[in-house]
């Protein structure tokens, strides 16, 4: 039995031993990391940070993308007692700043130049950082294999054996700043033992052993793919780093991976991909493809459907189903989704192409899973996030607030007291900020944001998020925000689907300009009508979205209108497009 996150390294090469325990692509190869090498170089990266001054209860932070030196530095870090803070390389440098000031980061590890020369422009406002050690081979740049090298030339194995002796279960293992939609990051604090607990109540879930590989493209750096690594580490699972997320498709045809986590907005760009390629087809090519396609949107489990629905399936998953499964590989036994709400038709539809995506729940806080979907019997349903796990305890709150209690919730905020006492009460519930209910007494599902949901003028309540969510199920919808707070309406900001709206436009014999000419068409402006008169159809009165304004440009991380986790930041948002949302209610809705 594991009690420590590093204990998970002798636990794999004790009963899972890899020749590729972990690889990553360098140089146009992917470069294989067997169990035994990783433990020897966790090893020598805990004796060679000992060298360094690192003691227990310090602070080493890590900002990389996903690659095999990410996980031998979080496993080396911790067999020290010292706590790893993994940062987002895509931040912004006041927010690196805030962070290694805040955590008191006496080491940081980054992965190239780019990353290497933003800390290095602001070292002298963080008086406790000592060094800055690069993964790539930097000039002027200490490398981190000097860590390692300084390890192997020091190696002490009773001081290792002494150190990792006195890491408790409850000893902290990590400090994640959550990117949050307001002001500064808050570390969430985790023990080993939250997050242990979190990876033992799912072990069983995954439908994978030490014969399967995962491909990883989520951040490490955020605890929903970080769990997942544990996970895959702890059943023998081989793991791939995939290269950027602009070559997934080309490493998922080389990896032929058995799992892979994802973000919904990913599912719907593979989706949106199929039915582009799917409108490229001519005559019974085409017909059958939508056919099938129209099939799969009202897949229901435990053949509900009845036979005839389930002999036509077979027939379309024979016909083009297949050509799916092989885009992913061909070896796809469970796709896991988290971060946001995934479109029950999609779901829908990946099932019934033998692609089977489970859908869970959880927060930064929690370590993260709080709920998820599964393969038991009873263990699915469409539109929620499933069942909650072992030895967690959910309820609703009278407001509709989900609570949640058990090993997995963090042990606070660190150095704040204050934001800890206001999300964990003296019951010891965790306030998860989301609104939800059970289905069937015993699914989760969210229904919004405790924040996000908003009062007109009228006094009428509105929740953005489930209007969002429907949306940008339309293929023309790319991103939306649903605003109103204080009006007498709901409007909306829309990103368009651009991409769809060019094939649109060829099909129609519309000249496809710029982004910012085709928002001001009138016939695309038109169809995106169509599109929000169809949804209102589906909403209440006070609900429907009155009107609305389209933008030319996609909100992104890098823009600083989404979090890391992809969430809207609203109060940005709005001062960003406060011209179009006044424009919106300016004639006061007439």
């Amino acid at each position: 039995m594991i009690t420590r996150l590093f204990d998970i390294v002798e636990h794999q090469l004790s009963n899972h031993p890899k020749e590729i325990a972990i690889a990553t692509k360098v140089n146009g190869q992917w470069v294989p990391c067997s169990s035994a090498s990783l433990k020897e170089q966790v090893d020598e990266v805990s004796c060679g940070l000992f060298s360094l001054g690192i003691n227990k209860d310090d602070k080493v932070a890590i900002i990389a993308y996903n690659r095999t030196e990410w996980n031998i530095v979080d496993f080396g870090v911790q067999q020290t007692g010292a706590v790893l803070v993994p940062v987002y390389p895509t931040i912004s440098a006041s927010e690196f700043q805030f962070i290694l000031k805040d955590s008191e980061s006496k080491i940081v590890f980054v992965s190239d130049k780019d990353l290497f020369d933003k800390i290095s422009s602001i070292k002298n406002q963080l008086p406790v950082l000592k060094t800055i050690f690069a993964f790539d081979n930097i000039n002027g740049a200490p490398h981190w294999s000097e860590v390692r090298d300084t390890g192997r030339k020091n190696f002490d194995a009773s001081k290792l054996k002494s150190s990792k002796d006195s890491v408790k279960t409850q000893d902290l293992a990590t400090i994640l700043y959550t990117s949050g939609t307001t002001g500064n990051p808050k570390g969430v604090m985790l023990t080993h033992s939250n997050l242990i607990s979190n990876l033992i109540a799912v072990e069983h879930l995954p439908p994978v052993d030490s014969q399967h590989k995962a491909l990883s493209f989520l951040p490490l750096c955020h605890v929903y793919e970080r769990i997942l690594t544990y996970l895959y580490m702890y059943l023998g699972v081989s793991i791939y780093y995939a290269e950027s997320i602009e070559k997934i498709g080309d490493n998922i045809r080389e990896v032929k991976p058995h799992v892979f986590s994802c973000v919904p907005r990913l599912l719907e760009k593979v989706y949106d991909k199929i039915i582009a390629k799917g409108r490229e087809q001519k005559g019974i090519k085409r017909a059958l493809f939508f056919w099938a396609n129209d099939l799969g949107l009202r897949y229901e489990i435990n053949r509900a459907n009845g036979w005839w629905y389930e002999l036509q399936l077979s027939i379309a998953n024979k016909l083009i189903f297949s050509k799916w499964r092989e885009a992913l590989g061909g070896n796809t036994k469970v796709m896991i989704s988290g971060g946001a709400a995934l479109q029950p038709r999609l779901a829908r539809v990946f099932w019934a192409a033998k692609i089977p995506v489970l859908e869970g729940y959880g927060l930064t806080e929690t370590s993260p899973i709080i709920a998820v979907n599964n393969f038991e019997q009873d263990g699915l349903c469409f539109g929620t996030v499933g069942t909650v796990i072992k030895n967690v305890e959910v309820k609703i709150a009278e407001d509709g607030e989900i609570l949640c209690k058990g090993p997995n919730v963090m042990k606070g905020y660190f150095k704040r007291p204050d934001l800890t006492e206001q999300v964990i009460d003296k019951e010891g519930w965790f306030h998860t900020g989301d609104i939800g209910e059970f289905v069937q007494n015993r699914f989760l599902k969210i229904t919004d944001r405790k924040k996000e949901i908003f009062k007109t003028s009228g006094g009428k309540y509105i929740a953005p998020q489930m209007i969002e969510n429907k949306l940008k199920e339309s293929p023309f919808i790319e991103q939306a925000m649903v605003i109103g707070e204080n009006q007498k309406f709901a409007a909306a900001l829309i990103v368009p689907a651009f991409a769809h709206i060019k094939n649109w436009c060829v099909s129609k014999n519309i000249a496809f300009t710029t982004n910012g000419e085709m928002i001001k068409n009138p016939e695309i402006v038109n169809r995106i009508s169509e599109e929000i008169t169809m949804l209102n159809e589906s909403l209440g009165k006070t609900e429907q979205i009155k009107k609305f304004e389209l933008l030319p440009k996609e909100w992104t991380l890098e823009s600083g209108e989404l979090t890391a986790t992809q969430k809207l930041k609203r109060k940005i948002l709005m001062a960003n497009n406060n011209t179009l949302v006044n424009k919106i209610y300016s004639d006061n809705g007439k």
